[in-house]
This record gives structure tokens, sequence and C-alpha cells, in this order.
């Protein structure tokens, strides 16, 4: 009941009671003649029974508008004071005396006995439905709930040494003479926009999809490189989920490669990307089957991908990779077993992986095995991580890429790919979170990826553009998080790298970084 409600009773009652004072003279002089004075008296005794019942309800209904105001006060209170909690009872304060019968102490004993009964998980919902209601939703050509998300991302840093990428370095490259020893730099392109949207339910399915999207894609011409980019596609999956069976199909993760180190400093390229994390996001399309248990829920995941490839420094239009001549998709299966709490997430998980290859009349096939972990280790501590070997898994990422320009790509084609896809490789990367709480964290991470040494020598003399090819990666950095509020982060990072080419002493480089994100 609101305030107006109110008001209608007050304005009920006053008329109620100018039509008794006016109308009782009238009725009592007109009905003289032909009634008796009993029933004119029955007929007073049931108006004033009336009204004694309309003054009760206007009373219970001044009890509930107190109530009201009370748990109104409670909630704005605490919108204003987000981070205290919310109090188990708080009596409330009054506006403005009322008059009443004598009970009215009584009744503001059983107004504050109901407040009582409010408990923490109510208040937290109903403040949780108030946020909600405040928002501008996003508005959809359908009927269907449609969801923006993303970080506006600031990156400051400063770096000692040479890398491949000044806003998300992955390698070390050697100083050239006369060069400067180091850099300093800020950048916004690392920021991410994504949409979610859910949809209908088909065949017992609940369907659903996201799009994800930065400025990491190139930087236009002109000025402003430092703060803006062309947008690139991130990932974009539709899910189709049952009870215990889903399908995903888009540009997505590798299946095989879930876990992702945690740093702000490189969102656009995940952290380890040439180091022992195999990242690349893939077309790709999978199911997944589940297992739930009382203590465990296993996973059985299957798919096949189309991995890309080295593009080269100019390519303006898209041609068939290796793996897309072969006629053939990358086939991969996962088999894992989780934990089911959602505070503590436990899983342990082995993945195998094909992939056919075919560079002009030759077919290199490339295959690998990997598994991944993630472990609570103590109350506030996790270890996660992801192992793998192989070969001919270059097109993942997790070990130093190959840039090839236009004017060597034939060449890279029938000669220099086809023996890259035959080297061995191995890899992995292992971090340990302690998380103090929800507003302070602490990462150390560190990740390698490297291919055999002798066959990248081998293959180096093939071609002799790759002279200065990196065989092996190795990078650890470590930060702190601090979240001051849900929507807000700040983070300090330190990350060393070093990276061995064919031949020569290995290049080292290291960042000192400072980032600051807003979360919508």
């Amino acid at each position: 009941m609101n305030l107006s409600t109110r008001g209608l009773l007050r304005a009920s009652g006053r008329l109620l009671c100018v039509v008794l004072a006016g109308g009782l003279p009238a009725f009592a002089q007109s009905a003289s003649a032909p009634a008796s004075q009993a029933e004119l008296d029955a007929k007073v005794r049931m108006l004033c029974q009336t009204l004694e019942e309309t003054r009760v309800e206007l009373s219970e209904s001044r009890s509930e508008i107190r109530q009201l105001r009370a748990m109104l006060e409670l909630v704005l209170r605490k919108m204003g004071e987000p981070d205290k909690p919310a109090p188990a009872a708080v009596a409330p304060r009054e506006q403005a005396p009322e008059k009443s019968s004598g009970n009215s102490q009584e009744t503001k004993s059983n107004d504050e006995q109901n407040l009582a009964r409010i408990t923490e998980d109510d208040w937290q919902i109903a403040k949780a439905r108030l946020e909600e209601l405040q928002q501008d939703k996003v508005e959809s050509s359908s009927k269907y709930r449609l969801k923006l998300s993303g970080i506006a991302l600031f990156n400051a840093f400063g770096q000692t040494g040479h890398m491949d990428n000044l806003d998300a370095p992955t390698v070390a490259i050697q100083q050239a003479p006369g060069a400067s020893s180091g850099s300093l730099g800020a950048s916004l392109r690392q920021s991410i926009v994504g949409l979610t949207g859910v949809g209908p339910s088909i065949y017992g399915a609940r369907t659903s999809g996201d799009v994800q999207m930065d400025f990491f894609g190139g930087l236009p011409s002109g000025y402003g490189a430092a703060t803006s980019g062309v947008m690139r596609l991130r990932v974009a999956r539709i899910r189709f989920d049952w009870e215990n069976t889903s399908v995903v199909v888009g540009l997505d993760v590798p299946l095989f490669s879930p876990n992702t180190p945690t740093s702000y400093m490189s969102l656009a390229v995940p952290a380890f990307a040439s180091a022992g994390n195999l990242w690349t996001w893939t077309p790709t399309i999978r199911v997944e089957q589940r297992w739930p248990t009382s203590v465990s829920l296993f996973k059985i995941e299957a798919g096949v991908m189309d991995p890309s490839r080295y593009a080269s420094s100019s390519a303006s239009v898209r041609t068939a990779n290796p793996g897309e001549s072969s006629r053939k998709p990358a086939y991969s299966l996962r088999i894992s077993a989780n934990g089911r709490s959602e505070n503590r997430p436990l899983s342990i998980a082995v993945s195998g992986i094909y992939l056919p290859q075919r560079y002009g009349g030759e077919t290199a096939s490339g295959w690998g095995g990997v598994t991944d972990w993630r472990l609570p280790l103590f109350p506030h501590m996790e270890w996660s991580g992801e192992f793998f070997a192989g070969k001919g898994l270059d097109v993942f990422g997790g070990v130093p890429y190959v840039l090839v320009q236009p004017s060597d790509l034939n060449r890279y084609n029938s000669v220099t790919a086809p023996a890259l896809a035959g080297i061995r490789m191995l890899g992995g990367w292992s971090q340990v979170k302690v998380k103090l709480n929800f507003r302070n964290e602490f990462n150390l991470a560190a990740g390698s990826g490297a291919r055999s040494a002798r066959g990248t020598r081998q293959t180096a003399l093939l071609d002799p553009t790759l002279q200065f090819l990196s065989r092996r990666n190795d990078m650890w950095f470590v930060n702190y998080i601090f979240r001051p509020r849900s929507d807000l982060v700040f983070s300090t990072e330190y990350r060393r790298l070093r990276t061995y080419q064919v031949s020569g002493t290995p290049a080292i480089a290291g960042q000192v970084g400072l980032a600051m994100g807003f979360i919508f």
C-alpha cells in the first residue's frame, strides 16, 4: 500500500463523516413519522458500527504504510552504503505522530517484530531486484533478453629491452645497435565489448549466444595509435544446452585449453600466448556430455575445428590454409573430472588433438596431447595451468610465431611450413592464485614454449629468412589485483621475457604495467 492509497482512505473517511453529520438529522426528521424510536436507534447503531470498522481498517492501513516506509528507508540507506552489512532489524523512525487509539504502542511493537523478520538473504534479494530495475535495458529486435557487458581498460607500461608488441608483448627481440634501451606508453586498445542474448527453448534445449570484440585488430593510419585500434572479433558462440548435454557452434577458445592466466595487462592476447598457452580462437563445433554424481561431474567433449595459419604481414584476402587444403577438420577430444563447488572450482582433464595438413603435394599431420588442471590448494589459494606435447600445433600458439612476408609466402608454404610442422614441440604454464578476499588478489605465473632445438636449426638451413626464428620462449609475471567495487578493478604487474633464437644469445626484456578498468 503506497502513499496515494493512504490519501484515498483518508478522503473516504472524511466523506463518510460529512455524510453522517449532515444526513442523520434529515434522516431522523423524515423517519420520525413512519418509524418508531427503536428503529431509528437500530439504524444509528448500525452506522456507528460501520464507522468503527472503517476506523480499524484505516489503522491497519497506517500500520502497513509505516512498515513499507521503514523498509524503503532501509533500502535507500543501504544503496548509499553498499559495503556495510544489512541490519537484521531496524525500528522505523516516525516522520509525524499519528492519532490512534490506546493500542498504538502495541501496533508499533508488532511492526518492529515484522521488520525483525527481514533476513540477510531477503535483503540481498530485494537489493538485487532494485538494482536490476534501475538499469537501462538493452533493446533487442526480438522479445528475448539481451545483455551488454565488457570492460573499459586503460593500460600504462614501461619497458626495458625490446618486445614484439608494445601493448601486449609475447616475445623479446634483440636490440638494434643505437636503439633506445626501453620505452614508456599507454593504451586503451585492450578494452572489450560483449553482447549476450538468451533465446527460446528448442526441442528442450535452452538457446543462447554471445559475441565479444576488442580494438586489437590493427592500427588505423594517421594519428591516435596509442588509444585507438581496429575492432576485432574475439569470440562468437551459439549454445544449445540440455540438462546434461550441450552443443556449441562458433568462434571459441580451443576446447582442450579452457584455462587462462589472470592478467589485466594481457587481455587482447592472453598471457603466455607464445610461452606455453594454446589459446588461438578457432571456428569450432563441439559437443559436451556431462555425468553428474553426488561428489563430482564427469565431462566428455568432442569437437572439430578449423585452425588458421600464420598470416602474411599485408594479407588482405583469406586463402585456404594447410588444414583446409586437406579437406579435413582438426579433431579434438577432452575428458575431465570436475568438482561441484562453484566457490572452489576443481578440474583435471586430458585431451588429444589430430590435425591433418596438406602443403602442395605433401601431407603432414599434426598431433598433440594436453593436460590441464585447476586445483584449490588452501582456503585462499588455487593452482591452475596446462602442459602439452606434440608437433604441428603452431597454429594454436604456445610457441614463438613465425612472421612471414608476402614475398616469402610461396617458399614458406612449399618448403618451410612442412618442415616446421614436423618439428616436435613442448610447453606449458602454471599459475598460483592467492585470493585474500573479494577485493585483494595476488597471482604468480610462469610459462615456456619450445620447439626441438635440433629440428629448428635444420629447418632454418632450408630458409635463410628463418635465421631469426625463435626456438624457445620463457615468461613469468607477478601481479596484484584490487577490486574496490564489483565494477572497478586496479592492477599492477611485472613480467619478464627471455627468448632464445636459433643461434646467439637470448633476448631479454621486462615490463612494469598499471591497469585500470571499469567493468559494465
